[in-house]
Order: structure tokens, then sequence, then C-alpha cells
């Protein structure tokens, strides 16, 4: 498959950059485009900078019928890329979208297509619409410098209320257990959460140096095990970041690769964790940031007032978060090293740059710093 032609080594090592040639993959489109829409023409293809850290984004404009499609492609990646996760099931994520948009009032991209099969691109993908709004920034992070740190403190409330608002929605749809991983014999669902992620970390981990903090991280888990309550679909990577907003308010939910079965405090409390990450870097380069968005016992409210449901366990639902993104964090980073973008540390430890977040949540004193 012809890759892209960037000289920039820092393009080549991303995990969110592009291998795919766009031209080559006009040709290919405008090949099986014509099986799935009566004579179209696609007008506009480009690849945007700022790419998925999974799947890969192609944004594209098609003509058929006399009507302009705004659309956008998600490709699996390419095994040459290194890619972040084992394995994409595209289709899955299509058929999970679907399911949740026919069962929910959750803002959803229309959904066009699947194909499952890799002739066409070279991996599966699918097409749903394009949907415009704003979205919170990565990098630099939304804390600060962003339309988010910028707006009023009404509209970010707006933003908050209106985002657990949606992912109480997602909990109340019917769960769809022939698309979820289900847990084996003698386990509940949040223990085969816990397995496949120890499972990502092992396939991630293979040939290399592993991190004790971890490993640290796993037995803490176990020892810490709550109660269960009843499992939900859980959007899996529920965080800000993946949603697109009009007016302060969710008009597409993206991203649904890590969808799963498990208790529902697992997104309430990625959604808290990962703006604290972005958090704890504002205040690491001396900004203020945003302390009082997406705060814990805010979140936990507007969660119980739109779900009917109270959130146990919290304290260990924000560490296993840290631990899955430690895990996340440790595979992105051996992938630079793989690229020659960044050489491994004497510590392994130190790919993880949130790894003293991490080390505070297990030892009991995070919370208390940020209270």
């Amino acid at each position: 498959m012809p890759e892209s032609n960037s000289s920039d080594p820092n393009e080549v090592a991303r995990p969110s950059s592009s291998r795919r040639d766009p031209e080559w993959l006009r040709a290919r489109l405008a090949e099986w485009l014509p099986t799935v829409a009566p004579s179209p023409t696609i007008t506009r293809l480009e690849i945007p900078s700022a790419n998925g850290m999974s799947s890969e984004t192609i944004v594209m404009d098609a003509e058929w019928e006399g009507t302009t499609h705004p659309l956008v492609v998600r490709v699996a990646p390419t095994a040459d890329s290194d890619p972040v996760f084992p394995t994409y099931d595209l289709d899955r994520q299509f058929r999970i979208i679907d399911h949740v948009a026919r069962s929910t009032g959750v803002a959803l991209p229309r959904l066009y297509w699947s194909e499952p099969d890799d002739g066409p691109l070279g991996a599966p993908f699918f097409v749903m619409g394009r949907v415009d709004g704003d979205v919170p920034p990565d990098v630099m992070p939304y804390t600060f410098g962003s339309w988010v740190s910028e707006a009023t403190e009404e509209q970010r409330t707006r933003l908050v209320e209106s985002t657990v608002q949606t992912i109480a929605a997602i909990h109340g749809a019917p769960v769809p257990k022939e698309l979820l991983d289900l847990p084996g014999p003698g386990e509940t669902p949040l223990r085969a959460h816990v397995r496949r992620l120890r499972e990502f970390y092992t396939w991630a981990s293979a040939g290399r140096r592993g991190s004790p903090l971890i490993e640290r991280g796993f037995d803490w888990v176990a020892d810490n095990f709550p109660e269960e309550g009843d499992p939900v679909l859980t959007w899996g990577d529920a965080r800000v970041g993946n949603v697109i907003y009009t007016d302060f308010r969710p008009a597409a939910v993206l991203d649904w690769e890590m969808a799963a079965y498990g208790p529902r405090e697992l997104d309430v409390a990625w959604l808290i964790f990962l703006h604290r990450f972005f958090q704890d870097l504002a205040e690491l380069m001396e900004m203020p940031g945003l302390p009082d968005m997406l705060r814990r016992e805010d979140v936990v409210a507007l969660y119980a007032r739109a779900s009917g449901h109270e959130l146990t366990d919290l304290d260990f639902y924000l560490t296993y978060a840290s631990l899955i993104h430690a895990v996340v964090m440790y595979r992105i980073q051996s992938r630079a090293i793989h690229f020659g973008q960044a050489e491994e540390p004497e510590d392994t430890d130190d790919m993880i740059m949130h790894r003293s977040t991490v080390e505070a949540m297990m030892a009991g004193t995070y919370w208390e710093r940020v209270r």
C-alpha cells in the first residue's frame, strides 16, 4: 500500500500519523463508492493533521443524486504502522453506534456504510456523516488557551451537565450483548475488564522492559476490588475530547472502540480522571487551568440526577482509570521508541506521564491535594 511521503520524523512516529497516501485513497474510494451510492463523485478528500489515536480519519465530500454529502471515513490502521491497539473491529463499532442511535436520544453522527472487507482500502472501514462543531483539544490541552477555557462559567456548566446527561443516557440503552466481550465462566464484568487490560499490557510490553508501576497497579486493583453494581453498556472512552459540541452541548459522541460491558462507574471515573490529567498538566505549566470544571463531587451529583443511580467505590474506579491510562501511555511511548522518536528511559515508569498521579491515587493521597 502506498504510504504518505512526509519527511517529518515526528509525523512518522506520532501515534496519530497517517501512513496512507491521499491520492491512493481517493482512487480506491472512487472505485468503492459506486457499490453503495448511485453515480457518486468525490469532490474533496483530505487526512486531518490531528488524527485519532486508534483508527484513522479521512474527511471526504461526495455528491450523488444532486446532493453533497459531507462524510468521514474511519479506517483501521495498517499493520506496518505499529498500531496502538492489537485489534480493531470497526464493524463492531459501527453496529454499537447504530444500536445507541436507535435506542436512545444520544447525539451521534449519521451512519452510512460499514465495509468489513480489507480489499478496498487495505483495512476495514466505515463511513459516517460529518458533524460541524467544536471539540475540546488534547494538544494543547483544553484546560488553557482554548475555546473551553475562554468560555464563561455558565457555558462550561452547560457543557458539563449535558455531557454527564449523555453518559447517563448511554447507560440507559439496552445492552447489546452480542456486540460486547462478555465475562468468561466465573468472571464478573469488572474482573473481565481488568483481565482484558492485563492482556493488552502483556501484548504492549512483549519484548520490552515492563513497568513496575503498572504491575503494582494491577496488584492494587486485585487487593481493592469493590462489589459491582448492575452492568451497563459503557462508552469506554467517555471524555469531553471525544465529543463534538455546538452551543456547549453534544452534537456528536465519537470514538467507541473501548465500549464495554461493565459498571457505570467506569465511564464516570474516566470522565473525571481525564479532566484531572489535563488539569494537572496545566498546573505543571504553572497555569490555573480549569479546577472548577468536572469536579468529582459535581459530576457524581449530576449523574445521580440524570440517571437515578448513586455511584459507589469511586476511589477504586478513579485509581483504575489512572491505571488504564498508564497502560495506554506505556504503549504509545513504546511506539514512539520503536519509530526512533524517543529513547527508552532507564526507569521505564518514566514512560508514564502521570506516574505521580497513579502513585498518589494508590497511596490514597491524590484527592487530599486536589481538595
